[in-house]
Protein backbone atom coordinates (compact mmCIF):
# COMPACT_ATOMS: atom_id res chain seq x y z
CA UNK A 1 0.00 0.00 0.00
CA UNK A 2 0.76 3.61 -0.46
CA UNK A 3 0.12 6.84 0.62
CA UNK A 4 -1.73 9.46 -1.50
CA UNK A 5 0.07 12.61 -0.93
CA UNK A 6 -0.26 16.56 -2.02
CA UNK A 7 3.16 17.90 -2.02
CA UNK A 8 3.84 21.47 -1.18
CA UNK A 9 6.97 23.17 -1.88
CA UNK A 10 8.56 26.05 -4.00
CA UNK A 11 12.09 26.21 -3.77
CA UNK A 12 15.29 23.97 -4.70
CA UNK A 13 15.46 22.85 -1.08
CA UNK A 14 12.38 21.34 -1.45
CA UNK A 15 12.97 19.17 -4.95
CA UNK A 16 15.20 16.10 -3.15
CA UNK A 17 12.11 15.41 -1.14
CA UNK A 18 9.51 15.59 -3.55
CA UNK A 19 11.83 12.78 -5.65
CA UNK A 20 12.50 10.64 -2.84
CA UNK A 21 9.06 10.34 -2.23
CA UNK A 22 8.00 9.37 -5.65
CA UNK A 23 10.94 7.06 -6.31
CA UNK A 24 9.82 5.59 -2.57
CA UNK A 25 6.63 4.51 -4.69
CA UNK A 26 4.34 6.70 -3.00
CA UNK A 27 1.42 8.59 -5.34
CA UNK A 28 1.81 12.02 -5.61
CA UNK A 29 -1.53 13.27 -6.56
CA UNK A 30 -0.48 16.85 -6.93
CA UNK A 31 1.59 19.81 -6.52
CA UNK A 32 1.07 22.78 -4.84
CA UNK A 33 3.99 25.96 -5.27
CA UNK A 34 4.31 29.59 -5.06
CA UNK A 35 3.04 31.26 -8.69
CA UNK A 36 5.66 31.95 -11.32
CA UNK A 37 7.44 35.04 -10.41
CA UNK A 38 9.46 37.66 -12.44
CA UNK A 39 13.16 36.95 -13.29
CA UNK A 40 15.16 36.25 -16.20
CA UNK A 41 17.84 38.96 -17.09
CA UNK A 42 16.13 41.81 -17.32
CA UNK A 43 13.37 40.47 -14.54
CA UNK A 44 10.44 40.39 -17.25
CA UNK A 45 10.04 36.66 -17.64
CA UNK A 46 7.57 34.93 -15.51
CA UNK A 47 9.41 31.73 -14.24
CA UNK A 48 8.14 28.82 -12.68
CA UNK A 49 9.68 27.25 -9.08
CA UNK A 50 12.08 24.79 -8.98
CA UNK A 51 9.14 22.69 -7.62
CA UNK A 52 7.02 23.51 -10.40
CA UNK A 53 9.46 22.15 -13.07
CA UNK A 54 10.42 19.45 -10.85
CA UNK A 55 6.96 18.55 -10.93
CA UNK A 56 5.70 19.01 -14.62
CA UNK A 57 8.99 16.60 -15.32
CA UNK A 58 7.31 13.94 -13.46
CA UNK A 59 4.34 14.05 -15.00
CA UNK A 60 2.09 15.65 -11.57
CA UNK A 61 -0.84 18.16 -11.90
CA UNK A 62 0.35 21.38 -10.87
CA UNK A 63 -1.78 24.16 -8.53
CA UNK A 64 -0.33 27.16 -8.17
CA UNK A 65 -2.82 29.38 -6.00
CA UNK A 66 -2.18 32.79 -4.33
CA UNK A 67 -3.46 32.06 -0.93
CA UNK A 68 -6.02 29.75 0.62
CA UNK A 69 -8.74 32.37 0.70
CA UNK A 70 -10.74 31.50 -1.92
CA UNK A 71 -13.00 28.75 -1.11
CA UNK A 72 -13.27 27.13 -4.44
CA UNK A 73 -8.97 26.95 -4.07
CA UNK A 74 -10.12 24.89 -0.88
CA UNK A 75 -12.87 22.68 -2.12
CA UNK A 76 -9.98 21.45 -4.87
CA UNK A 77 -7.85 20.59 -1.88
CA UNK A 78 -10.06 18.48 -0.23
CA UNK A 79 -11.78 16.50 -3.58
CA UNK A 80 -8.38 15.34 -4.57
CA UNK A 81 -8.77 12.72 -1.18
CA UNK A 82 -5.02 12.73 -0.42
CA UNK A 83 -4.31 10.70 2.74
CA UNK A 84 -1.44 13.62 3.45
CA UNK A 85 0.11 16.67 2.71
CA UNK A 86 3.82 16.73 2.33
CA UNK A 87 5.16 20.60 2.91
CA UNK A 88 8.76 21.76 2.53
CA UNK A 89 9.26 25.55 2.25
CA UNK A 90 6.64 26.21 0.60
CA UNK A 91 6.29 29.94 1.03
CA UNK A 92 2.67 30.34 2.94
CA UNK A 93 1.03 29.51 5.95
CA UNK A 94 -1.83 27.36 5.88
CA UNK A 95 -5.53 27.80 6.96
CA UNK A 96 -7.22 25.10 9.63
CA UNK A 97 -8.95 24.24 6.39
CA UNK A 98 -5.61 22.79 4.31
CA UNK A 99 -4.13 21.46 6.99
CA UNK A 100 -7.12 19.32 8.25
CA UNK A 101 -7.70 18.53 4.31
CA UNK A 102 -6.12 15.25 4.42
CA UNK A 103 -7.05 12.23 5.93
CA UNK A 104 -3.78 11.73 8.32
CA UNK A 105 -3.31 15.68 8.18
CA UNK A 106 0.12 17.85 7.09
CA UNK A 107 3.51 17.01 7.49
CA UNK A 108 6.31 19.39 7.66
CA UNK A 109 10.70 18.92 7.04
CA UNK A 110 12.15 22.32 8.89
CA UNK A 111 15.87 22.97 8.50
CA UNK A 112 16.50 23.06 11.98
CA UNK A 113 16.70 21.25 15.50
CA UNK A 114 13.01 22.71 16.66
CA UNK A 115 12.16 24.55 18.95
CA UNK A 116 15.35 26.77 18.23
CA UNK A 117 14.94 28.36 14.61
CA UNK A 118 11.66 28.34 13.74
CA UNK A 119 10.65 30.55 11.03
CA UNK A 120 11.97 31.48 7.41
CA UNK A 121 15.89 31.48 7.75
CA UNK A 122 16.74 28.74 10.16
CA UNK A 123 19.76 27.80 7.94
CA UNK A 124 21.40 31.87 7.46
CA UNK A 125 20.57 32.27 11.31
CA UNK A 126 21.99 28.39 12.79
CA UNK A 127 25.43 29.51 11.06
CA UNK A 128 24.74 33.54 12.06
CA UNK A 129 24.64 32.53 15.94
CA UNK A 130 27.83 30.30 15.53
CA UNK A 131 25.56 27.32 15.99
CA UNK A 132 27.57 23.93 15.95
CA UNK A 133 24.96 21.90 15.14
CA UNK A 134 21.55 22.27 13.32
CA UNK A 135 19.45 19.98 11.04
CA UNK A 136 16.00 18.29 9.53
CA UNK A 137 13.22 17.76 11.76
CA UNK A 138 9.70 16.01 10.18
CA UNK A 139 7.00 18.01 12.43
CA UNK A 140 2.61 17.00 12.39
CA UNK A 141 1.61 20.84 11.66
CA UNK A 142 -0.41 22.80 13.69
CA UNK A 143 -1.58 26.04 13.29
CA UNK A 144 1.15 27.75 15.31
CA UNK A 145 4.17 28.53 13.49
CA UNK A 146 6.20 25.49 13.64
CA UNK A 147 5.33 24.51 16.76
CA UNK A 148 3.69 21.10 15.75
CA UNK A 149 5.44 17.75 17.23
CA UNK A 150 8.32 16.57 15.99
CA UNK A 151 7.97 13.20 14.05
CA UNK A 152 11.77 12.42 12.64
CA UNK A 153 15.02 14.34 13.76
CA UNK A 154 18.02 14.28 12.01
CA UNK A 155 21.34 16.05 13.41
CA UNK A 156 23.88 17.40 10.90
CA UNK A 157 27.11 19.51 12.24
CA UNK A 158 28.15 23.08 11.08
CA UNK A 159 31.66 22.90 10.51
CA UNK A 160 33.88 26.55 11.35
CA UNK A 161 33.49 27.25 8.17
CA UNK A 162 30.80 25.95 6.56
CA UNK A 163 28.55 28.26 4.34
CA UNK A 164 24.89 29.15 4.10
CA UNK A 165 25.24 27.39 0.71
CA UNK A 166 26.48 24.28 1.55
CA UNK A 167 24.41 23.68 4.57
CA UNK A 168 21.56 23.98 2.40
CA UNK A 169 22.52 21.72 0.07
CA UNK A 170 23.37 18.80 2.21
CA UNK A 171 20.45 19.72 4.85
CA UNK A 172 17.91 19.09 1.44
CA UNK A 173 19.39 15.60 0.91
CA UNK A 174 19.03 15.00 4.78
CA UNK A 175 15.29 16.10 4.83
CA UNK A 176 14.34 13.97 1.46
CA UNK A 177 15.54 10.90 3.17
CA UNK A 178 13.75 11.94 6.56
CA UNK A 179 10.38 12.76 5.29
CA UNK A 180 10.24 8.80 3.36
CA UNK A 181 11.51 7.44 6.67
CA UNK A 182 8.33 9.65 7.92
CA UNK A 183 6.22 8.31 5.13
CA UNK A 184 6.96 4.68 6.04
CA UNK A 185 6.04 5.20 9.67
CA UNK A 186 3.00 6.74 9.02
CA UNK A 187 1.52 4.12 6.60
CA UNK A 188 2.35 1.50 8.73
CA UNK A 189 0.46 3.54 11.46
CA UNK A 190 4.49 3.44 13.56
CA UNK A 191 4.83 7.69 13.49
CA UNK A 192 5.49 8.61 17.04
CA UNK A 193 4.99 11.86 17.79
CA UNK A 194 7.09 14.12 20.52
CA UNK A 195 5.88 17.75 21.73
CA UNK A 196 8.37 20.13 20.92
CA UNK A 197 9.73 21.66 24.52
CA UNK A 198 8.68 25.27 26.10
CA UNK A 199 12.37 26.12 26.29
CA UNK A 200 15.21 27.31 24.27
CA UNK A 201 12.34 28.73 21.27
CA UNK A 202 13.84 31.05 18.72
CA UNK A 203 12.54 32.85 15.70
CA UNK A 204 14.69 32.96 12.49
CA UNK A 205 13.11 36.06 10.94
CA UNK A 206 13.85 36.58 7.26
CA UNK A 207 17.15 37.79 5.97
CA UNK A 208 16.82 42.10 5.93
CA UNK A 209 19.23 43.82 2.76
CA UNK A 210 19.93 46.14 5.77
CA UNK A 211 21.87 43.58 7.99
CA UNK A 212 23.76 42.14 5.08
CA UNK A 213 26.88 45.05 4.78
CA UNK A 214 29.53 43.81 7.19
CA UNK A 215 30.55 45.42 9.93
CA UNK A 216 34.29 44.76 11.39
CA UNK A 217 34.34 46.38 14.35
CA UNK A 218 32.66 42.80 15.28
CA UNK A 219 34.49 40.42 17.26
CA UNK A 220 36.64 38.83 14.21
CA UNK A 221 34.59 35.17 15.04
CA UNK A 222 31.09 37.27 14.48
CA UNK A 223 32.04 39.06 11.60
CA UNK A 224 33.05 35.19 9.91
CA UNK A 225 29.86 33.82 10.56
CA UNK A 226 27.85 36.85 9.34
CA UNK A 227 29.76 36.32 5.82
CA UNK A 228 29.29 32.43 5.42
CA UNK A 229 25.60 32.95 6.89
CA UNK A 230 24.84 34.98 3.87
CA UNK A 231 26.81 33.08 1.18
CA UNK A 232 26.28 32.93 -1.35
CA UNK A 233 22.69 34.92 -1.39
CA UNK A 234 22.20 37.78 -0.34
CA UNK A 235 25.53 37.96 0.28
CA UNK A 236 27.93 40.01 3.15
CA UNK A 237 29.35 42.85 1.57
CA UNK A 238 31.81 46.51 2.20
CA UNK A 239 32.39 49.30 0.64
CA UNK A 240 35.83 50.52 -0.45
CA UNK A 241 37.62 53.35 -2.71
CA UNK A 242 38.48 52.17 -6.04
CA UNK A 243 39.88 53.98 -8.64
CA UNK A 244 38.70 57.30 -7.05
CA UNK A 245 34.71 55.90 -5.75
CA UNK A 246 33.22 53.64 -3.94
CA UNK A 247 32.42 50.21 -4.46
CA UNK A 248 30.65 47.21 -3.10
CA UNK A 249 32.25 44.06 -2.88
CA UNK A 250 31.02 41.07 -1.81
CA UNK A 251 32.69 38.34 0.39
CA UNK A 252 31.46 34.87 -0.34
CA UNK A 253 33.63 33.29 1.79
CA UNK A 254 36.71 33.47 4.90
CA UNK A 255 38.91 32.59 7.33
CA UNK A 256 39.29 33.49 11.00
CA UNK A 257 43.00 35.04 11.66
CA UNK A 258 45.06 35.79 14.51
CA UNK A 259 46.82 39.52 13.51
CA UNK A 260 45.38 42.56 15.49
CA UNK A 261 45.08 45.99 13.92
CA UNK A 262 42.65 49.14 13.75
CA UNK A 263 39.20 47.25 12.91
CA UNK A 264 38.50 47.42 9.15
CA UNK A 265 41.82 47.85 7.97
CA UNK A 266 43.73 45.42 5.30
CA UNK A 267 46.64 44.25 7.29
CA UNK A 268 48.59 42.01 4.47
CA UNK A 269 48.65 41.24 0.66
CA UNK A 270 46.54 38.03 1.75
CA UNK A 271 43.69 40.31 2.65
CA UNK A 272 43.47 39.75 6.33
CA UNK A 273 40.98 42.55 7.55
CA UNK A 274 41.11 43.57 11.36
CA UNK A 275 38.00 43.27 13.50
CA UNK A 276 37.43 44.64 16.74
CA UNK A 277 39.24 41.60 18.06
CA UNK A 278 41.54 39.19 16.16
CA UNK A 279 40.86 39.31 12.14
CA UNK A 280 39.73 37.47 9.09
CA UNK A 281 41.15 36.68 5.73
CA UNK A 282 38.87 37.02 2.73
CA UNK A 283 39.30 34.22 0.43
CA UNK A 284 36.71 34.05 -1.93
CA UNK A 285 34.47 38.08 -3.34
CA UNK A 286 32.96 39.45 -6.11
CA UNK A 287 32.04 43.01 -7.17
CA UNK A 288 29.23 44.22 -8.20
CA UNK A 289 28.39 42.86 -11.70
CA UNK A 290 31.93 40.70 -11.63
CA UNK A 291 32.28 36.95 -10.98
CA UNK A 292 33.23 35.39 -8.01
CA UNK A 293 36.75 35.30 -7.48
CA UNK A 294 39.51 33.44 -5.29
CA UNK A 295 41.23 36.45 -3.02
CA UNK A 296 44.41 36.31 -5.34
CA UNK A 297 42.72 36.75 -8.36
CA UNK A 298 40.35 39.36 -7.01
CA UNK A 299 43.50 41.28 -6.34
CA UNK A 300 45.20 41.29 -9.05
CA UNK A 301 42.38 42.94 -10.65
CA UNK A 302 41.86 45.11 -7.56
CA UNK A 303 44.97 45.76 -5.34
CA UNK A 304 43.79 46.47 -1.95
CA UNK A 305 47.12 47.17 0.05
CA UNK A 306 47.84 47.25 3.67
CA UNK A 307 46.15 50.16 5.37
CA UNK A 308 43.44 50.32 2.64
CA UNK A 309 40.49 50.77 4.58
CA UNK A 310 36.99 48.90 4.27
CA UNK A 311 33.51 50.21 5.73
Amino acid sequence: MTLRIIFMGTPEFSVPTLRALKEAGHEIVAVYSQPPRPGGRRGLDLQKSPVHQAAELLGIPVFIPLNFKDEADREQFRLLNADVAVVVAYGLLLPEAILNGTRLGCYNGHASLLPRWRGAAPIQRAIMAGDKKTGMMIMKMEKGLDTGPIAVAREVAIGENTTAGELHDQLMLVGGRAMVEAMEKLEARDLPLTPQPEEGVLYASKIDKSETRIDFARAASDVHNHIRGLSPFPGAWFEVEINGRSERVKVLTSELAEAEGEAGTVLDDSLTIACGSASVRLVRLQKAGGKPLASADFLRGTPLPAGTRLG
